[in-house]
């Protein structure tokens, strides 16, 4: 079916040679058809990992894998329905639930790996569970980017790259949180609007108390606990991956593709031996650090005007 849609398309395109809106639509439903078939191929990934579910007797959430298909699965309809009727509005209504989705999805990655930590649940049963929650989630993309080609086919609005214009940068750090949390509250001073910000660690957990109490002092409010690096979206559309310590490249065995990768290790100021005084002056040190060098590649990429807030005063 895939190959015959293919051909079709084509065959419109070399006989007919179309312009402006018919150009747009050929052209989307080439790019439509392929994020169709890979949702044929997440159906039959799923079907697999049932069946290993069935055979090892696991006891699994159902109702929250119904919850998170109940959501992405209409929205695939929409979406072709959307692409079909060339109706933006139903698109963009269709692509505000995707988010929505992709939260059912962290929590329940979260509630999942709890149970495991319980041993309430075993490995196998866990990864096949993950693999499930993954794909239903990637069919929420899959019609998200459906209606992004009906929003160029019908109105030649490209919002399939959204914030093209914007600078990308994402900090990883491999356990904890204490770097990363410094490097959002100094980023958040350096590039102004022309600058994204993110923060990963391989092995998440909440701020440190000592880093915290380090960032109130600069008149910075602690950021949340940071985001899993398996969750985060769309890795390949940042520019910059900042490894705040060494072993974060061992997650990267294969890099994205057009991805600046930069090493700037720090070590973990929340561990500093010694008094307060010594905690507080290791926290200084790394954010001193990532300071400057934010700066100097900021300065590098584009040469952008940078704030200074109450951070870098350390």
């Amino acid at each position: 079916m895939e190959k015959t849609i293919d051909r079709m398309c084509l065959e419109f395109l070399v006989r007919q040679q179309p312009a402006a809106g018919l150009l747009r639509f050929a052209y989307g439903a080439i790019r439509v058809n392929l994020e169709i078939e890979r949702v044929g191929d997440y159906a039959e990934s799923i079907a697999r990992q049932v069946l290993k579910l069935i055979a090892s007797g696991a006891e699994i959430p159902k109702d929250r894998f119904e919850e998170i298909a109940g959501l992405s699965v209409p929205m695939l309809t929409d979406a072709a329905r959307a692409f079909v009727t060339r109706d933006a509005d139903l698109a963009r209504r269709v692509m505000e639930v995707e988010e929505t989705v992709d939260d059912l999805r962290s929590r329940l990655n979260r509630d999942l790996v709890e149970c495991f930590g319980r041993n309430a649940m075993a490995f196998p049963a866990l990864n096949a569970c993950m693999m499930i929650a993954r794909r239903l989630e990637r069919v929420s993309d899959q019609a998200r980017n459906i209606c992004r080609e009906t929003l160029y086919a019908c109105t030649g609005e490209d919002a399939r790259h959204p914030d093209s214009d914007i600078f990308r940068i994402l900090f990883v750090e491999s356990a904890g949180a204490s770097r990363g949390a410094i490097a959002a509250s100094v980023a958040r001073g350096i590039g102004g609007s022309a600058f994204h910000y993110a923060v990963a660690s391989i092995d998440p957990q909440p701020v440190p108390a000592s880093t915290a109490a380090f960032l109130q002092t600069q008149g910075a409010e602690p950021s949340a606990s940071p985001r899993a690096l398996t969750e985060v979206p769309e890795l390949d559309h940042y520019h910059v991956i900042v490894a705040l310590d060494p072993d974060v490249k061992r997650a990267f065995p294969k890099r994205p593709r057009k991805v600046v990768f930069l090493d700037w290790p720090v070590d973990d100021p929340s561990q500093a031996a010694g008094g307060p005084e010594a905690v507080q002056a290791a926290h200084e040190t790394v954010a001193r650090f990532i300071q400057g060098h934010l700066r100097d590649l900021v300065d590098a990429i584009g040469g952008v005007d940078t704030l200074d807030l109450g951070i870098g005063s350390v």
